[in-house]
């Protein structure tokens, strides 16, 4: 059941990543140093996998979790959605994984510079996301597909923040609740 989903949210990253040059990585700085850390109750990812959010969003989800929805499945529904972007067709701009004690922070990080450069299009990758999610077989089944969105999976299935970023500059984060 998880495996469809992810593989229409995977649709969903392949359909959103046009095909893109590939562009040379930039080397990492020979002086780079992993961050120190964070003090309690700050977020210890700032500085290491994005910036500090320019943009932070709470969103409170009607969802509740769904039974069974644990630590396990939420790192195997995030590896299923990496492994279709790692196998797309296309180079996929950016990176998808799970972090937290209990894998409630999903994040995603954009490897091409200029691709999610805007708040305005990552919400709309977003909102992409949305449009897949309500297709699938899983979110018709558990939700009113048509008013519930990407955010009330993520809350379905346990997570509780998502941080999308540029990989530069700009983050945008949602606490979901």
């Amino acid at each position: 059941m998880l495996k469809k989903l992810a593989a229409c949210l995977v649709v969903t990253l392949a359909v959103a990543a046009a095909p893109v040059l590939a562009q040379p990585a930039k080397p990492a700085p020979a002086n780079a140093k992993p961050a120190a850390a964070a003090p309690a109750g700050e977020d210890k990812y700032v500085g290491y996998y994005y910036p500090k959010p320019t943009t932070v969003e709470n969103y409170t989800s009607p969802m509740q979790m769904i039974a069974g929805a644990e630590r396990q499945q939420r790192v195997q529904f995030i590896t299923v959605v990496s492994q279709g972007t790692i196998q797309s067709a296309y180079r996929v701009p950016y990176a998808v994984f799970v972090k937290g004690d209990k894998a409630e922070k999903m994040i995603v990080v954009g490897l091409q510079n200029g691709e999610l450069n805007s708040i305005y299009r990552i919400r709309a990758i977003l909102a992409n996301m949305t449009t897949m999610s309500r297709l699938s077989p899983f979110f018709q089944e558990r939700t009113v597909a048509e008013d519930a969105n990407f955010f009330d999976l993520l809350k379905m299935l346990g997570f509780t923040q998502l941080t999308v970023t540029d990989g530069d500059k700009l983050s945008y984060q949602v606490n979901i609740k």
